[in-house]
């Protein structure tokens, strides 16, 4: 399960629920029982998942199936009025996480690893202006940003490849997953600036003076 940094597409025109049918108790059971999986396989992956990942939790080669599964477990968060949600990105991914409303009041209790506000700002930096020689960065965010570098490739959130002299920085996989963005690095660089708005700002004011 995440913490929240999705926003809901619309997913009407292409994600609609399984239609309510005559079933029998056996259809229906299997119907409440693959709905289960979905919401387990969400609950544990801790991230978005594709189709084609719940497809193979299903046991399925129909994606229409698994989307439909989705849609409903997604009705049934929202009628629950709970503090999780089922949402879907905009790459046909989809995250079971907390709902932003209740993330400042548990936020002490997450037990991974979070950015302090250093390395969080070199990495805002580093995912909207990618891809990005080290040296640039160095240069903007100054000498301690090595240290920030080295953290953020640790844990995958980037990585560095060689471009002639220097090294190029760009975020990886794992970063849009942990922050629930989608891959496509220039949809991705519009939701930055929703989730580093500030980071990004403070990067920007600096850079002008």
């Amino acid at each position: 399960m995440q913490e929240p940094k999705d926003q809901a597409v619309d997913s009407k025109a292409d994600a609609q629920p399984v239609q309510p049918v005559q079933q029998s108790p056996e259809e229906e059971a299997k119907v409440r029982h693959n709905l289960a999986l979905v919401e387990a396989a969400l609950y544990v992956a801790g991230r978005p998942l594709d189709l084609n990942e719940l497809c193979g939790v299903l046991g399925s080669r129909s994606k229409k199936k698994a989307k439909g599964l989705v849609a409903v477990l997604m009705q049934e968060y929202a009628a629950r009025n709970t503090a999780l949600e089922v949402l879907e990105l905009k790459d046909e991914r989809f995250v079971l996480q907390l709902k932003a409303a209740f993330t400042p009041l548990v936020k002490k209790l997450v037990n991974r690893p979070l950015l302090s506000s250093g390395p969080l700002k070199t990495l805002s930096y580093i995912a909207y202006r990618q891809p990005i020689s080290q040296k640039r960065v160095i240069e903007v965010r100054g000498q301690h940003a090595y240290g920030h570098v080295k953290v953020l490739k640790e844990m995958g959130l980037i990585a560095a490849e060689r471009s002639g002299r220097s090294m190029s920085l760009r975020t990886t996989d794992y970063f849009a997953d942990y922050f629930g963005l989608t891959q496509d690095t220039a949809v991705m660089k519009k939701d930055l600036k929703r989730i580093f708005g500030e980071a990004l700002k403070e990067e920007s004011q600096a850079q002008k003076e």
